[in-house]
């Protein structure tokens, strides 16, 4: 920190000079795994060429993976599954 480093001030006075918690600049995202769910989407879509996303969350659910409808869509999207083909 550069504040630290040119004065003599603690870590605890620093964050609170900066306005910033101390968890918040130790903060590591965890990225989830979605390797799982791309398998399971490539191999549904492969098979039924004309399923929307409900049709395959719906599939996901009963193959038995808990998954929410949210991290599904967010996967099924960056695979651009949700563009429609022109006739």
């Amino acid at each position: 920190m550069q504040l630290q480093e040119s004065h003599s001030v603690t870590f605890a006075m620093s964050y609170a000079i900066v306005g910033l918690s101390r968890c918040a600049y130790y903060y590591q995202p965890k990225l989830p795994d979605d390797s799982v769910i791309i398998s399971v989407l490539n191999a549904i879509t492969d098979r039924h060429l004309r399923w929307g996303f409900p049709n395959c969350f719906n599939r996901i659910r009963k193959l038995g993976y808990q998954c929410i409808h949210k991290c599904v869509y967010r996967v099924y999207c960056e695979l651009k599954l949700n563009i429609t083909a022109k006739p």
